[in-house]
């Protein structure tokens, strides 16, 4: 933990060799971000993995923006001792992993964003059912619910949590599965995440404010087209909109890029240079 202007900022440092931050998504903290960069991490990166504002020990301040979030971080940066290096956002982590890029282009030598989250379009590209609405009020309102139907219902869990399909599941190898299930588990117990979940929501959802197209930082966007969140669709428009940008979508995985782990880890640690490693 550190003493943030914004409050406690909680993190994790993990692996040796050129620090990378990993930023994580909706539901997680630094747990997740770990798990997300756990191929980086076997790579030779020494991963950086803050929570984010609302997620289990760090701050929820008035000001929960993602451009508050990446100035936070900033301060992280500098008490790790970190100048100047790459900074990778998942789902609603995207956001801020774009305001930082965008607010401190002399911190952020590489961005990527996975399954990237954003309003580019003046509307939410996430449309809930009124039966789905209803179950993630239950779900985000009770540890005890969520624990339930995570044990009981695990498929619908990971259809509507984590916006994949479930029957992915069956073609995928048994490493993949358990990845689904512990990125599924990772979100328990909802009730030290629920400010942040709420949090990723309002953001993801409202139109952006981020002016991408003035972000530097070469940049690397990867997406599945059977994302349920739609992210693939917000992929292609970011990658139209960041001047300097590559663009891969993969042909299912879902949000959580299922069966495309190791590949994933391969295409971003071909994109850092090797001179970032040396």
């Amino acid at each position: 933990m550190i003493d943030a202007s914004a409050g406690p900022l909680e993190y994790a440092v993990a692996g040796e060799g050129v620090p990378l931050m990993m930023i994580h998504g909706t539901g997680g903290g630094f747990d997740q971000g770990l798990l997300f960069a756990a191929g980086l991490r076997r790579s030779g990166f020494r991963i950086v993995a803050p929570s984010r504002f609302g997620y289990l020990g760090s701050a929820f301040p008035d000001d929960a923006s993602p451009a508050r979030q990446a100035d936070t971080l900033v301060e992280l940066l500098d008490r790790l001792g970190t100048g100047r290096l790459p900074v990778i956002g998942g789902s609603a982590g995207a956001l801020t992993a774009a305001e930082f890029a965008l607010r401190h282009p002399d911190r952020c030598s590489h961005l990527v964003l996975i399954v990237p989250a954003a309003n580019l379009t003046n509307r939410d590209p996430v449309e809930f059912t009124a039966p789905q609405r209803l179950a993630m009020g239950a779900v985000l309102g009770s540890d005890f619910w969520f624990w339930s139907l995570s044990r009981l219902a695990p498929g619908q869990m990971i259809r509507t949590l984590l916006a994949t399909d479930p029957t992915l599941l069956d073609r995928v190898p048994e490493a993949e599965r358990l990845r689904a299930h512990a990125i599924l588990d990772q979100i328990f117990p909802i009730s030290r995440k629920v400010d942040g979940l709420r949090n990723d929501g309002f953001w993801a959802g409202t139109p952006t404010p981020t002016a991408y197209e003035r972000i530097a930082a070469p940049t690397l966007i990867l997406s599945c087209e059977d994302d349920l969140f739609g992210t693939a669709g917000t992929a292609r428009l970011l990658a139209d909109r960041i001047p300097d940008t590559r663009l891969i979508l993969y042909p299912d995985g879902g949000h959580i890029w299922l069966g495309h782990d190791d590949g994933l880890t391969g295409e971003i640690a071909d994109f850092i240079p090797r001179t970032e490693r040396s």
